[in-house]
């Protein structure tokens, strides 16, 4: 990283970002690459870039209809966690939670991850069964997790509606202490910059329009600017997966619905841990600024749309107000959408495919920022090998033909 006196500072402080170095090259596509990522968001990004780190693979190509980190990555609400139910989805989070731990010193760009904590509240006796078995299977599996009483939740979050009054009571709550957040942009900014640094190509503004697939294989993509070839091609692109593989021949078992969020006016500083519950359906966290961030589940709907909605926006700050009454007069400034993917057990796809050399990395549904570390560490393992990374295993395609599917509804029911 380049370093600066205080009179550098300033000079470059006063030069209107003319002679502000590039953090990553804007490169015209070459004809041919080893691999082409189709998707230049946080998993695409880590992708490419775990390629060139781990496994020498440089000669890659990340490519993006848009810009870099301007679809999910930059419309989700940061929450990093990895307390999920069963084995194989807790040890592949687990994997990521490990990543991120050390992502700002391995990027050497500082992606603010805080372990901040998060909390899964319980309202109901069935509630707190499930708490205690997923708090046990986390422990089991050697996984951060306690099962709090309302006093312990209480002196943690002074502010929260805990007493027995309130309309849906609270019970207890599941505690992770080394979850919490991160900033989204610099996620893909760090993993861009770090990947490009590598030699990957970052092309922006360069849209997928079909594959070139010849006897059952892959040789390349048709693009917006022009054939790339690669006989390896890793498709990473979230809410379009299902539009990608119909673009090769098949189908996914994919559903693309919209997720709202909202952010407020930005507060002094009131709550330091990510509170969720799924029994009011909402959950929320407070940024280092100020703003509260609030969402709740996926729309009912299938759809692409990228913005919010009354009603949704309605009903998820009714839940936060019934948590958190204090919060009842506070401003809302602004409220999006991104385009989740979702399987039919709530657990992503990390696959090879009916055509040869062509590879599927989606259906992490309300999940996916963070795995960000995670499914590109293992995803790159994947196409490095020509074979599934034993975390990525289990989420094979076949799956849905076998009949084994890892059932994680109970740990993703509310979306983070």
């Amino acid at each position: 990283m380049q370093r600066y006196s205080g009179f550098g500072l300033a000079k470059h402080a006063l030069s209107h970002h003319e002679n502000w170095e590039r953090q990553w090259r804007n490169p015209t596509p070459k004809k041919q690459y080893d691999v082409i990522i189709v998707g230049g968001g946080g998993h695409g990004l880590a992708t490419a870039y775990y390629l060139a780190k781990e496994h020498g693979i440089t000669n890659v190509a990340v490519v993006e209809k848009g810009w870099l980190g301007g679809g999910n990555t930059a419309r989700n609400t940061t929450i990093v966690r990895s307390n999920y139910l069963w084995d194989e989805a807790a040890a592949l989070y687990e994997h990521a939670m490990k990543l991120w731990e050390g992502l700002s010193q391995d990027l050497n760009y500082n992606v603010m991850f805080s372990q901040r904590g998060v909390m899964n509240l319980a309202h109901t006796l069935q509630d707190m069964r499930d708490v205690q078995r997923r708090v046990n299977a986390n422990r089991l599996n050697g996984i951060d997790s306690v099962v709090l009483t309302p006093e312990e939740i209480q002196e943690i979050v002074p502010i929260m509606d805990c007493s027995k009054n309130a309309r849906y009571p609270i019970l207890g709550a599941s505690w992770q202490p080394r979850a919490g957040v991160a900033r989204h942009d610099a996620v893909a900014w760090g993993y861009a910059r770090a990947a490009d640094a590598l030699g990957v190509d970052l092309l922006q503004n360069t849209e997928v329009t079909g594959f070139k697939i010849r006897d059952g294989r892959v040789y390349g993509v048709h693009t917006n600017r022009g054939d790339i070839e690669a006989k390896t091609v890793g498709c990473v692109a979230a809410g379009n997966s299902g539009v990608l593989a119909k673009m090769a021949g098949f189908r996914l078992p994919l559903e693309s619905h919209p997720l709202q969020a909202l952010v407020s006016e930005p507060l002094k500083p009131v709550l330091d841990t990510v509170v969720m519950s799924n029994h009011v359906h909402g959950y929320i966290s407070q940024t280092d600024k100020g703003d509260l961030v609030i969402g709740a589940g996926i729309d009912g709907y299938n759809g692409y749309g990228q913005r919010g909605s009354y009603p949704t926006v309605e009903h998820t700050l009714q839940a936060i107000v019934e948590m958190f009454p204090i919060f009842s007069r506070v401003r809302m400034n602004r409220q999006w959408g991104g385009i989740v993917d979702t399987c039919p057990d709530a657990c992503p796809i990390l696959s090879a495919t009916p055509v040869k050399g062509l590879f599927f990395n989606c259906g992490w549904g309300t999940g996916g920022f963070k795995a960000t570390p995670g499914s590109g560490h293992v995803f790159a393992w994947t196409l490095a090998k020509n074979q599934a990374h034993p975390l990525a295993a289990p989420f094979s395609i076949d799956r849905f033909h076998t009949g084994a599917l890892v059932d994680e509804h109970g740990a993703a029911g509310v979306a983070h």
